[in-house]
């Protein structure tokens, strides 16, 4: 089946619970492949033609039911990122209504008891993340280990571990990369046609989206990565193309760490530094 959101979750849920083999396709991946098709016309009845005939044609990895602490964790996190994108707004309303010549002070109270309110649900949700980790050893342990990266706090370690399932199907750096949106897009044609390699963003925007301020603490703070980070913007002169390959970086560092159930090593990142083929 095609990922829909949360729309395929029950019936995902009820094939897993009933003994069936379940596979769960990004939507892009569908996509993509319908173009090979020339379907000349696109229907509900078509593309669930098209599912089933891509089914059939691949070797596809089943579907695991996501455990269930990482499948509460993901809740909970992904409820946070809604609400610090929610008061991100009011932050900026407030902002806009003092910059007025006349500001409206009750409109400014109002918003400014709103942001009060979303500082409590985000505190009350990080207590009940922390209360699930604490019940965890297993789990408390883990977090442990990947947090002695520079720059990777606990909240992020979550964050990583809930989107993945526990890395559940990923099978190495590169798959994890890609299933980020991470990974890099090229397209040259001989010599006519040579495109900026870009990273793809066809993955878990979430996930992707975790690694952002953990990336700028360590370019800051370690010298590792302040060396990786400061060798390519001297190569590229693109400081997000610099940053976006420390977030790989630190992701794949994570799926190592955990893996291998070791700390970081800084002589690791010395010796597997950044490609240049990354950027």
């Amino acid at each position: 089946m095609e990922a829909t959101g949360v729309y395929h979750q029950k019936i995902a849920y009820y094939l897993d619970k009933n003994k069936h083999d379940v596979s769960i396709v990004l939507p892009n991946k569908i996509s993509n492949y319908m173009r090979t098709l020339e379907l000349k016309t696109i229907t509900d009845k078509s593309c669930s033609q098209a599912i089933a005939q891509f089914g059939l044609e691949r070797k596809l990895d089943n579907w695991v039911k996501p455990n269930d602490v990482y499948k509460e964790l993901q809740q909970l996190t992904r409820e946070r990122d809604q609400i610090v994108q929610e008061r991100s707004t009011v932050k900026n309303q407030i902002h806009a209504e003092n910059s007025e010549a006349e500001p409206n002070e009750k409109s400014l109270a109002r918003m400014t008891s709103r942001i009060k309110f979303l500082n409590s649900q985000e505190k009350e949700i990080k207590e009940d993340i922390a209360v699930i980790v604490n019940k965890n050893p297993d789990l408390h342990q883990i977090i442990n280990r990947i947090t002695t990266i520079p720059g990777v706090g606990a909240l992020t370690a979550v964050i990583v571990l809930a989107e993945t399932n526990g890395f559940e199907l990923i099978r190495n750096k590169s798959q994890l990369a890609s299933y980020a949106g991470l990974d890099v897009r090229e397209k040259q044609s001989g010599t006519s046609v040579k495109g900026k390699p870009r990273i793809s963003k066809k993955g878990n925007r979430n996930l992707r989206k975790s690694m952002h301020l953990p990336s700028l603490t360590a370019v800051k703070w370690d010298e590792n990565f302040k060396e990786i980070y400061a060798r390519l913007v001297s190569k590229h002169g693109i400081k997000m193309k610099a940053l976006v390959a420390i977030q790989r970086k630190l992701l794949e560092l994570i799926y190592v760490l955990f893996k291998n159930e070791t700390n970081y090593d800084k002589q690791y990142v010395i010796k597997n530094s950044v490609q240049t083929h990354m950027v």
